[in-house]
């Protein structure tokens, strides 16, 4: 399914949303949860300089273990 694409060792906290951005680099934003209060927005910090360059047609993710990974994005399914 995945493939990794980088090693990088991140270590995720709990609280934050890990992706990586339009630099190919391991950011992290917090995460709002519930309540009816609006919270204030937080902006995404970079967490690791990887500079991965990505591909069409792939999903980039960060995985359990810390690593930047890529998984073919399914399109036209019926």
């Amino acid at each position: 399914m995945a493939e990794s694409v980088a090693k990088v060792g991140v270590k995720k906290t709990d609280g934050y949303l890990y992706f990586v951005d339009k630099n190919g680099d391991i950011s992290r934003a917090k995460m709002a949860r519930g309540g009816g209060k609006k919270k204030p927005k937080g902006k995404p910090e970079k967490v690791a300089k990887v500079g991965v360059k990505k591909e069409k047609g792939y999903l980039y993710f960060v995985d359990k273990k810390g690593n930047i990974s890529r998984a073919k994005m399914a399109r036209g399914r019926r």
